[in-house]
């Protein structure tokens, strides 16, 4: 089920019909869309039409113009559009993905109609920069146990840190649907906050809400902020994920994914919450990044207070996110507009995909479960996926050839990247729980001194900037962590568990 049909049902009717809607393209393709959508209830109320250039005879397409793509911005917020309908030949494909980005940054919902030549050429495949990426990973959405949500969600205090990202907004979404008492949203990009607020004033306009412009990182103010708003759930989504990008920072993915994730830990533990949920990673499992082990320390922390507290806590790891900020489909999608080449670091890759939709639902479907305190869940992912059957897939849904009309080019793996990645150490099982797409890790908790040694660890190299120091220390709190370059600092130098429980 999408998050819009979600939408729909859960606000008492079909909705369709009020969404505002105009079609995109040539005089042409104007027309015959508007034959194809003509009767046709859920493709809302079309309000007019958009124009790829200026006409000389206004209205004849059978639709009123709104104006031109050179107008497109004041087109959108004058006339208040909800959904736009794009149908632009696959050969202007870089014009199609313009104004398709345009669009997802306005927050308009995008619908592909090819057009009568590309149809009667047998090219119908879809504008650059608007693939669904459940089409992509050719497999629909799973099933959710509404029910047994409703009986977490209703009437409770939902706080979602990471709001603004792009899970967490989903999240915040999707809880909206089933009447919780309020949203908190809180982030650190005030950009992020805006759409989400914005968002959910559209969607969920009767649920009361409130936007916390806070970094979690910052143990005070979290701690304030869930004293203050005393949430029943906490969706902990906020964290830094760009692997390479990481390797660079070990600093700042310390900082943010372990004391992050223990700064609202303890906050949610302190003041009683009832359900304390951290996203993780398949990356956490026998890391090769610094990103990745950041992550495996988070999870032993929340392993660790589980144990000590009355809050129900839980992870949930899962692979990379389609259509997420910097994740393969926008960047392919940016590079197809381009001309090309599609990238991809090596052939022999693969990686455990979700959809946006998909990771946001099963997070939230994961809280309901009946199982012990700290453990960790796994989602439903299928099976790995080669990154250049994937791209080859993209090529061919945009109705063009790899190989002949778009090169794919391998550029190497990138700094902290591995070739598979796994979903549990093999010192954990991974048995069924009673959703059919959601897995259960048993794993034995971790020894109290290494969570405390980890904790005071970190927090003497909180502002330390030598890079070799932060990962030593890293590999110490996760031994399975495996680095391609050799650390320039003796291993010695950073304290073992069992040495800190004899000066204790």
């Amino acid at each position: 089920m999408s998050l819009w049909d979600l939408i729909v049902r859960r606000n008492g009717g079909d909705g369709a019909g009020s969404r505002r809607a105009v079609v995109i393209g040539s005089s042409q393709a104007v027309r015959h869309a508007r034959r194809v959508l003509r009767g046709a209830h859920e493709a809302g109320r079309i309000v007019g039409a958009v124009l790829t250039q200026r006409q000389h005879r206004i209205g004849a397409i059978g639709l009123r113009v709104l104006g031109t793509i050179d107008e497109l911005d004041l087109v959108l917020r004058a006339h208040r559009i909800d959904v736009a309908y794009v149908s632009i030949p696959i050969a202007m494909h870089k014009l199609a993905g313009r104004i398709t980005a345009r669009l997802e940054e306005l927050g308009v919902a995008v619908r592909r109609m090819p057009t009568l030549g590309d149809q009667l050429d047998g090219r119908i495949g879809c504008p650059a920069g608007s693939i669904d990426t459940h089409v992509l990973l050719d497999r629909g959405p799973h099933r959710l146990d509404e029910p047994a949500i409703t009986r977490t969600l209703q009437h409770k205090r939902v706080l979602i840190t990471g709001a603004g990202g792009s899970i967490g907004s989903h999240i915040a979404r999707i809880v909206a649907q089933f009447q919780p008492e309020k949203i908190l949203l809180m982030d650190r990009s005030e950009n992020g906050l805006f759409e989400i607020d914005r968002r959910l004033g559209t969607e969920a306009r009767q649920i009361d809400r409130a936007v916390l412009l806070a970094d979690v990182t910052d143990a005070q103010r979290t701690m304030d902020i869930v004293r203050l708003h005393r949430p029943h759930v906490i969706f902990h989504a906020a964290a830094h994920k760009h692997v390479p990008m990481m390797q660079d920072h070990p600093r700042e993915a310390m900082i943010n994914n372990f004391f992050g994730t223990r700064s609202i830990a303890d906050a949610a533990d302190a003041c009683g919450a009832e359900r304390f949920v951290m996203i993780s990673t398949d990356k956490a499992v026998n890391p090769t990044s610094v990103m990745g082990a950041t992550k495996r320390c988070a999870e032993l922390y929340v392993q660790d207070l589980a144990r000590r507290s009355d809050t129900f806590c839980s992870m949930v790891r899962f692979g990379n996110v389609l259509g997420s900020a910097c994740s393969v489909v926008p960047i392919w999608s940016q590079q197809l507009s381009e001309g090309g080449p599609i990238t991809i670091t090596d052939p022999r890759m693969t990686r455990f995909f979700m959809t946006i939709p998909e990771a946001a639902a099963l997070v939230i479907q994961s809280t309901s479960l009946d199982e012990n305190t700290g453990q960790v869940f796994v989602l439903d992912m299928g099976e790995p996926v080669r990154i250049v059957d994937m791209a080859e897939r993209f090529v061919k849904l945009h109705g063009l050839e790899p190989g002949r009309d778009v090169e794919i080019a391998t550029i190497g793996m990138r700094p902290g990247e591995k070739l598979y990645e796994e979903l549990a150490y093999d010192s954990e099982d991974m048995l069924p729980t009673s959703h059919e797409s959601v897995r259960i890790v048993r794993t034995r908790p971790p020894e109290v001194s290494h969570v405390r040694w980890m904790g005071q660890t970190f927090e003497a190299l909180r502002h330390c900037d030598d890079r070799d120091q932060i990962i030593a220390a890293l590999q110490r709190a996760v031994p399975q962590m495996r680095r391609d370059e050799p650390s320039e600092v003796p291993i010695a130098r950073i304290q073992t568990p069992a040495a800190l429980s004899r000066s204790a």
